[in-house]
C-alpha cells in the first residue's frame, strides 16, 4: 500500500529498522456469522520454541473450528526472529499486501501503531471481538495511546516473575525469596555448588528477548524512566550499574553456569527442570507445562521479581510497580487487509473464554479473558497475576522498539568479553554511548513523524 502522506511514510520507515518482539494471529466475527467459503484468512505467528510440536496442533485445531464458523481457512505463517519479523513487517507495511492479522509482542505495539498501517479500532470493532470488557483492563495497558486509540486486542498475558526451587532455598537456610536485587545476590551465592553443578540462577545471555528487560527493570526501579518525554536517558548511571549487576552475576559472583553465556531462555528453563538452579529468572507462566512434567514438579513456585534497585533500600519513584513489564501478545489487524471481518471473526474465537482457557492448559501464558483469568484456581499462579497487577508499560513511543533493541545490542556485543570472564568498563560505556545516540535518533525522528 502506497501511504498518501510523507509523515506516514516517515513512521513506517522508523518502524521498519526495529527488531520486533513476538507476533501471532488474530480475527473477529461481525455480530452474525461472517461468510469466509472459499476465503482465506493470513495470520503471521512467532514460533513458539518450548512447544513447537504443540503450536502446530494448535495451528490445526483453530483452523478447522475457525472453518466450521465461516467456511474460511487459515493460513499460518511464522517467523522465527526479531529480524525475520521486521522483514515481514517491513514488507507487508511498505507493500501493502501480506498477512492479514499479526501477533506483536506488546513492547512492539507502539511502534506499530506509530506505523498507522493497522487498524486503529472503533466501537464497533470492539463489538465484532465481544467488547472490550470481555478483556482484562489491565491487560489493555499498551493497547494504543490512549483509550480512544488503540490497535492491539490483547491475546495473551505473560508477566515475568521467578521461579524457585523451594527445597534448594530450605536446604541453604534461606526461609523466602529475595525481593531485592541485592538480597538475590546474597542468596545466589548459597546456592551455588559448582562441585554438583548447580547454581544460584539460571539465565541466558545469549536469548534474543530477555537481557534487555533487565536492564529496564532495574533502571526503573532506580528512578530513571529511561525515556524522559523527549529525552532518552540511557546514559544515566543507573543503567550502567543495572549491566554490571546483569553481567555480574555471571563475571564477579559466578552465581551462574558458564555455559550460561551461549545460553537462550530456553536453556535456563532446563537447567532449572533439571534441579540444578536455586532461581529461575525472567520466566512466565509458560514455563508450568516443562516445569510440571521435570524432576523440579512439586518442588518450585513462583515469585515476583525484585522491585529495590542494585545498592538502594526501596524502590524509587513508581519502581514497586514495574516487577515485570507489561508484557504479553497483541493482534492487530492490517489496514491493507481485504478480510476484516474474517479477521475479526479469528480474533473473536480465539480470545472467547473456552479458548483462552484452552491456550492457557497447553502453553501456560495467562488469559486476556477477564473471565478465563478469573475461573484459574491453580495456587501457582497467584504470585504470576499479582506480577501482572505490579507491571508497567514500556514508554509508549514509535522509537521504543528502537531503544529496545539498542538494549539488548549492548550484552549481544558484550557476549565475546562475557566468555573470557569480565566486562571492560570502557568498552560497556562505549556501548551504552552508542545505544543512547542511537536510540536519541530514533525517538527524534519519532517525535518528527
Amino acid at each position: 500500500m502506497k501511504f498518501a502522506s510523507s509523515a506516514r511514510l516517515a513512521a513506517v520507515m522508523t518502524a521498519a529498522a526495529v527488531a520486533l518482539t513476538a507476533c501471532g494471529g488474530g480475527g473477529s466475527d461481525s455480530g452474525g456469522a461472517v461468510d469466509g467459503k472459499g476465503k482465506k484468512l493470513s495470520v503471521l505467528v512467532g514460533v513458539n520454541a518450548h512447544y513447537s510440536a504443540q503450536q502446530k496442533e494448535w495451528f490445526s485445531d483453530i483452523g478447522a473450528k475457525f472453518k466450521a464458523q465461516t467456511g474460511a481457512d487459515i493460513e499460518f505463517e511464522t517467523f522465527a526472529s526479531a529480524n525475520d519479523e521486521l522483514t515481514r513487517i517491513q514488507t507487508s507495511v511498505v507493500s501493502g499486501q501480506g498477512p492479514d492479522v499479526y501477533s506483536l509482542g506488546t513492547t512492539f505495539t507502539p511502534t506499530a501503531y506509530a506505523t498507522q498501517a493497522f487498524v486503529t479500532l472503533s466501537d464497533d470493532d470492539w463489538k465484532k471481538v465481544g467488547g472490550k470488557d470481555r478483556f482484562n483492563p489491565a491487560a489493555l495497558g499498551i493497547s494504543g495511546p490512549d483509550a480512544e486509540h488503540q490497535a492491539g486486542i490483547p491475546f495473551v498475558s505473560r508477566p515475568f516473575v521467578m521461579a524457585y526451587n523451594k527445597e534448594l532455598l530450605a536446604a541453604a537456610g534461606i526461609e523466602k525469596p529475595a525481593t531485592t536485587w541485592d538480597e538475590l545476590a546474597q542468596q545466589a551465592k548459597k546456592l551455588t555448588n559448582p562441585a554438583t553443578g548447580t547454581y544460584g540462577l539460571a539465565t541466558g545471555y545469549k536469548d534474543n528477548f530477555d537481557p534487555w528487560k533487565f536492564i529496564w527493570a532495574m533502571s526503573v526501579q532506580a528512578g530513571n524512566p529511561l525515556v524522559d518525554g523527549k529525552t532518552l536517558k540511557l546514559d544515566d548511571p543507573s543503567v550502567k550499574k543495572a549491566y554490571e549487576t546483569y553481567f555480574g552475576w555471571l563475571t564477579k559472583d559466578k552465581v551462574v553456569d558458564p555455559s550460561a553465556v551461549g545460553w537462550s531462555n530456553s536453556n535456563a528453563v532446563a537447567a532449572f527442570a533439571a534441579g540444578k538452579s536455586g532461581y529461575l529468572m525472567m520466566t512466565t507462566s509458560s514455563s508450568v507445562p516443562t516445569l510440571e512434567k521435570s524432576a523440579v514438579a512439586g518442588k518450585y513456585a513462583y515469585a515476583t521479581m525484585p522491585t529495590t534497585a542494585p545498592g538502594e533500600a526501596a524502590p524509587k519513584g513508581d519502581g514497586d510497580k514495574a516487577a515485570s513489564i507489561l508484557s504479553g501478545d497483541n493482534v492487530v489487524v492490517a489496514d491493507y487487509s481485504k478480510q476484516k471481518d474474517l479477521a475479526f471473526a479469528y480474533i473473536k474465537l480465539i480470545t472467547s473464554k473456552e479458548e483462552q482457557l484452552n491456550y492457557q492448559k497447553i502453553f501456560g501464558d495467562l488469559p486476556a479473558n477477564a473471565e478465563a483469568l478469573k475461573s484459574l484456581t491453580d495456587p501457582k499462579l497467584k504470585p504470576v497475576v499479582d506480577a501482572a497487577g505490579k507491571s508497567k508499560a514500556t514508554p509508549f513511543t514509535g522509537a521504543w522498539g528502537d531503544i529496545q533493541l539498542a538494549l539488548l545490542n549492548v550484552t549481544v556485543q558484550s557476549v565475546p568479553d562475557l566468555s573470557n570472564g569480565s566486562v571492560d568498563e570502557s568498552g560497556l560505556l562505549n556501548r551504552i554511548e552508542d545505544a543512547q545516540t542511537k536510540g536519541q535518533a530514533s525517538l527524534d525522528r519519532a517525535a518528527k513523524s
